[in-house]
């Protein structure tokens, strides 16, 4: 995570980037349980044509390729990685039930709302929320008409 910043900012950054790292650890290793109770494995013929796709994407640089996966262990395994990774969200997107609902516009600025408060109360990770107020969603809707695709998407929020 740090080898890309200057020493002054990796040193000034150390708290943030040892808790965003803990996190990666901890969902990597929940992945790979959950990937082993569910005795989800890759093969070595799923690595193979794995990297028959990479070298397939790469016309005139098939032996390159191949020597560097011959040369390189350690990028084979991690293919091998990617693809288990794969196999597990596969798992779960195939686990997951989503069920439409239509709401009001109120109800959906209440969930906005919500959404907004607890993203806030939870910012000080690594990702860029954006946040619509109460204020903004008013103020939207005074000054323009909302499109009918915007209307569609209002409607239709999803639960997991």
């Amino acid at each position: 995570m740090t080898h890309s910043l200057k020493k002054e900012d990796a040193e000034k950054n150390k708290a943030k980037n040892l808790k965003i790292a803990e996190s990666r650890i901890k969902l990597g290793l929940i992945l790979n349980e959950y990937g082993e109770k569910n005795n989800l494995k890759v093969s070595e013929d799923e690595v193979k044509d794995e990297i028959q796709k990479q070298i397939k994407s790469m016309p005139g640089q098939e032996k390159m390729v191949i020597d560097y996966y011959q040369k390189n262990p350690s990028a084979a395994q991690s293919i091998k990685g990617a693809l288990y990774e794969d196999k597990i969200l596969s798992l779960f997107k195939s686990k997951i039930k989503l069920i439409k609902k239509n709401i009001s516009i109120k109800e959906a600025e209440k969930v906005i709302s919500d959404f907004n408060l607890s993203s806030q109360d939870s910012s000080n990770h690594d990702h860029d929320h954006s946040r619509v107020s109460k204020d903004e969603v008013k103020k939207e809707k005074k000054t323009s008409k909302t499109s009918p695709e915007a209307k569609k998407k209002i409607k239709k929020v999803s639960k997991k």
